[in-house]
């Protein structure tokens, strides 16, 4: 990953130039938008909790109106750690193999069908008019988030770091937007 880390850079600054003023209305959001904060209700709903945004970020920085789009990151980041914690209880298993390819495989369909149905609301004023420009927001607001989630595994359970790592190596090889 450091080897990569001026290309990465350089890439991330090729992204921003490429949307311009195509990046939707700012908007209040979630700030740390995962699957813990999606509850089931008896009645089959979904609420949402905790809409105080990351932790380890300033409370200023967390009050500012920001791209939906992060959010819509921080899910599609979710479904990474969901299937890799998954295949990872059962590495040296028997069936493990398959059981991590049967992950990966949810971890896709779950991308797609959350993204799907995301942007299925048509023209909002908070995406940005072009899907490339979506797309390419979408990867850049992973990798922003892939390595805040290096630094807060480095610092919290570094037994887990593998997880962002492999999501910071995976992302350039599929791009967010994928599904």
């Amino acid at each position: 990953v450091l080897e990569r880390r001026d290309s990465e850079l350089a890439h991330l600054d090729e992204i921003v130039a490429a949307i311009g003023d195509d990046a939707g209305e700012l908007v209040r959001h979630h700030g740390d938008y995962h699957l813990g904060q999606v509850l089931r209700t008896s009645a089959g709903d979904f609420q949402i909790i905790d809409f105080e945004g990351e932790p380890a970020r300033p409370l200023a920085e967390r009050r500012e109106r920001n791209s939906a789009l992060r959010d819509v990151a921080g899910m599609l980041r979710s479904f990474a750690y969901a299937a890799a914690t998954l295949a990872a209880e059962q590495r040296g298993k028997q069936a493990a193999q398959a059981l991590e390819q049967r992950a990966a495989e949810w971890e896709r369909g779950a991308r797609g069908a959350f993204l799907r149905g995301y942007l299925s609301g048509g023209n909002a004023a908070f995406l940005p008019d072009q899907r490339q420009h979506v797309d390419a927001l979408l990867e850049l607001f992973e990798t922003e988030k892939v390595y805040y989630e290096m630094s807060y595994e480095l610092n919290n359970r570094p037994e887990w770091v593998w997880i962002p790592l492999n999501g910071a190596l995976a992302l350039r090889s599929t791009p967010a937007g994928r599904a």
